[in-house]
């Protein structure tokens, strides 16, 4: 099966639309305007991969807009590349950033462009399977005029027959559209279509959509707001059918031995003691890494880190985190909420609970809104209540794509 790479480029300054936020960073019905862009890529069954080129001063906003729309990668976003000062520039920036594990189709979108239909992706997928390029668009059905440069006074009508507005994501066979913008370089082109015409590729027209507008202006901004309101119903019945929810349980406990800390969730915690463990004992982590393994139905912690392989000795459980948010996203699955309730007499956990939430969040990708941290004791009884070691219990919710046949 043919891979795909969808790049999204983003790195204009968009100053026509106004304002003190690149138009691809501003809000729209909740989320930047490029979190959107990229959530209807990576939620795309025919798409394995999404990579934003951006203007490099522009990391923070890009780091923050993805960080608000946990829901875009899916697994499949790879870290953003630097364009250049012209579009062209950038795309080609953007491809040759892909050449060390090429796809075979590559999708070519305006970051600008947040409401692309998955028909859309669909119909340009479709027709490279005959053609080298693929461009959405939509057939002129205004009349046409035209006018003298600077003057308000029609000069002349322009038929509109054979006439097409373009749109993205323009689709190519990857290694022609790289060669072509290889030979291309320096040009000023406006569009990939172009390019691609420039070097003889046949470039066929496919369906393009009233709805995938580009931003420009801010008419487009409250059109785009209300296209997203009339779609909610069926993104929200559509999700329905095709996700499910899971919650999966962990637990680990961990004895008190050598030592003048504690690991607890991702926190070196000052104690009297440490604890005896094969990695660094974090019971926390371990409960929530258990926790999303259980949901993927995928064994437990020592099943993928076995304790009696010397490698693992000592290793920070972060690293295990990743491990299972690495399986959940294979699966096409995020993560929504994890619920963790540590258990002991000592140490104190509220002094820490400010920096155990945000190394969380930064591990998990989760805003702290989405992590419920807690501690108890045992009221004195048991190991626990005799100070003889920890444990740590916790739930995590993720979102799963049902899988055909499933009755969830």
């Amino acid at each position: 099966m043919a891979t795909t790479a969808a790049l999204i480029v983003a790195a204009g300054r968009g100053v026509r639309v106004g304002g003190p936020l690149p138009k691809q960073y501003r809000p729209l019905a909740g989320r930047a305007v490029l979190g959107h862009s990229v959530r209807r890529f990576a939620a795309h069954p025919g798409v394995d991969r999404v990579r934003v080129v951006i203007d490099p001063a522009d990391r923070p906003l890009y780091d923050e807009a993805m960080q608000g729309s946990a829901d875009t990668g899916a697994g499949k976003l790879l870290a953003p590349v630097a364009g250049g000062t012209t579009r062209q520039e950038s795309v080609l920036r953007g491809l040759e950033s892909l050449a060390d594990a090429p796809p075979d189709l590559v999708l070519i979108h305006d970051g600008a462009r947040p409401l692309v239909p998955a028909a859309v992706i669909d119909g340009a997928l479709a027709a490279l399977a005959g053609h080298e390029g693929a461009l959405p668009a939509l057939a002129v059905s205004d009349s046409l005029k035209r006018a003298a440069p600077g003057e308000a006074v029609v000069a002349g009508s322009v038929p509109r027959e054979g006439l097409w507005r373009a749109q993205t994501p323009q689709g190519f066979r990857y290694a022609a559209i790289l060669a072509a913008h290889r030979s291309a370089a320096g040009g000023t082109l406006t569009d990939d279509a172009a390019v691609a015409e420039s070097a003889g590729l046949g470039v066929a027209l496919t369906a393009g959509d009233e709805d995938n507008l580009k931003i420009t202006t801010e008419r487009d901004f409250a059109r785009a707001e209300r296209i997203l309101a009339a779609d909610d119903g069926r993104w929200a019945r559509a999700a329905e059918a095709a996700f499910e929810t899971r919650v999966g349980m962990g637990f680990d406990v961990h004895r008190f031995g050598p030592g003048d800390h504690l690991m607890l969730c991702g926190v070196a915690v000052p104690h009297e003691s440490g604890v005896i463990g094969h990695s660094d004992g974090d019971v926390g982590l371990h409960a929530i890494v258990d926790a999303i393994l259980g949901a993927l139905a995928a064994g437990d912690i020592g099943t993928h880190f076995p304790p009696s392989d010397e490698i693992w000795r000592g290793a920070d459980s972060a690293g295990f985190a990743a491990h299972a948010l690495a399986l959940l996203g294979e699966r096409g699955g995020r993560l929504c909420h994890v619920d963790v309730t540590l258990i002991c007499e000592r140490p104190r956990i509220g002094p820490h609970r400010a920096a155990m939430l945000a190394r969380l969040s930064a591990l998990l990708g989760l805003d702290e809104s989405r992590i419920g941290l807690k501690a108890t004791t045992t009221e004195r009884l048991g190991f626990a209540g005799r100070g003889e070691g920890i444990a740590a219990q916790a739930l995590a919710t993720v979102r799963l794509p049902t899988a055909p046949g499933d009755g969830g």
